[in-house]
């Protein structure tokens, strides 16, 4: 009991700042962090250590997320999209018409996402919001760690080609 405590300690910020980073809201966060750890509580028997403890961590959160966008029925809407929409909309975030060309870039990314098959989305939320190395990444979904970085370069290109095709870049 003492180093599952221990764990907790050293690792709810870790895990509540992804989980924050895929749903942008605090409350969901913490909830789904809760989650998260419970589950860890009850399956830490399972950990072999074949991975980093934090990739494990980040495995079962990811899959704590997607049980929750499959009750709300919210699917990837909301994943947060910063990370890509602010490589597109770069100038003044007060400026009421960046406001919806974000809001258009970001939907534009929903869109690519959800149609990328299962694996790939998975590498790409480990790999941007996560800030997983590909070493962990490979770990968590059980593929080398090559085949993480060419699903995740493929996918990369996919989407900046949609987003490049759809906003003339």
């Amino acid at each position: 009991m003492d180093s599952f405590e221990t764990i907790y300690q050293e690792y709810f910020p870790r895990v509540y700042a992804f989980l924050y980073r895929l749903c942008r809201d605090r409350d969901t966060a913490e909830e789904l962090t809760q989650e998260t750890f419970l589950q860890v509580f009850t399956s830490f028997h399972r950990f072999r250590g074949d991975s980093e403890l934090f990739t494990w961590l980040a495995s079962i959160a990811k899959h704590v997320f997607y049980a929750y966008l499959r009750k709300n029925r919210l699917q990837l809407e909301a994943i947060n999209l910063d990370l890509v929409t602010d490589a597109i909309c770069t100038e003044d975030s007060s400026n009421p018409e960046i406001i919806a060309e974000r809001h258009a870039v970001q939907e534009s990314v929903r869109r690519v996402l959800r149609k990328l098959p299962e694996k790939h989305r998975d590498v790409v939320m480990l790999r941007m919001y996560a800030d997983l190395p590909f070493e962990e990444i490979a770990a968590a979904l059980k593929i080398s760690e090559n085949s993480a970085k060419v699903i995740y370069h493929r996918a990369k290109k996919l989407l900046m080609e949609e987003i490049k095709d759809e906003y003339k870049l």
